[in-house]
């Protein structure tokens, strides 16, 4: 454990899902990343496939928040399920024993070790159709699922936590507007009753646009968006009680 580090954060590792793709996983994970690290842990980002050639979340997570260690195990030029991104390229899919190692060589020399999922959490990532709830199985570990803001997202969200009825998790919402709307109010508050009634918890909130501050502006700000499990000061009343969300974001607008 780095110095100074938080007594009171998850560690190990963690499973960065989403109730589906283009929810903002990549920036969440980067959040988590620069809050964890500005807490004192050591680092490792874990991005089992990637696909699509116009895609590189493990580089994204890199210039935000510096980690200690990134690593992508699989690449696939399709922006596909990697199963079928595999399939199209004419390679072997992606085994489910190399990832679980990957995670174990990882955690013996990392505080936290952050996997970062393709899409939803029921993906098909490879051999025999694995996702990453049964790499979450395999590896013990907990979940952040992240979540939209708008419209549809009080079902995603609710069956992305029963599937993951058997491990701890918490929910992020990954890019919440400048510009409220009533459903975006309204979504905070079945959310949060919505993970109250699966044991998860609303523990944090990620900005729209935050993955176009600068690095250090990025660093600085992350602690405030996430909750203390997530090594950040969040905190969900506040939160909840502000009619200015963007406001109570440090680092947002330059200085």
């Amino acid at each position: 454990m780095g110095k100074g580090a938080s007594m009171t954060g998850w560690r190990g590792p963690v499973l960065i899902t989403g109730t589906d793709t283009g929810v903002g996983k990549t920036i969440v994970t980067a959040a988590l990343a620069a809050a964890a690290g500005r807490a004192g842990l050591k680092v490792a980002v874990l991005k089992p496939a990637q696909s699509g050639d116009d895609d590189d979340d493990a580089a994204t997570v890199a210039r935000l928040a510096a980690p200690t260690t990134t690593v992508t195990l699989a690449r696939y030029a399709e922006p596909l399920a990697p199963l079928a991104a595999a399939r199209i390229a004419g390679e072997p899919p992606l085994g489910l024993e190399p990832v679980v190692a990957a995670v174990h060589e990882l955690a013996q020399k990392h505080d936290l070790v952050l996997v970062e999922g393709a899409g939803g959490l029921l993906v098909p990532m490879g051999t025999q159709g694995w996702t990453v709830r049964d790499l979450a199985l395999r590896c013990g570990m907990s979940s952040l699922v992240v979540a939209r803001a708008g419209l549809g997202t009080l079902s995603h969200t609710a069956l992305t936590l029963e599937a993951l009825a058997c491990r701890p998790a918490v929910v992020v919402l990954g890019s919440w507007p400048s510009a409220l709307e009533l459903v975006h109010r309204s979504n905070l508050t079945d959310l949060t009753n919505a993970a109250g009634g699966a044991r998860a918890l609303i523990a944090g909130a990620v900005p729209e646009g935050a993955g176009d501050l600068t690095p250090h502006q990025f660093r600085l700000a992350a602690p405030s968006w996430l909750a203390p499990v997530l090594h950040g000061t969040f905190n969900l009343e506040s939160f909840r009680k502000s009619t200015q969300c963007l406001s109570q974001f440090s680092g947002i607008a330059a200085p």
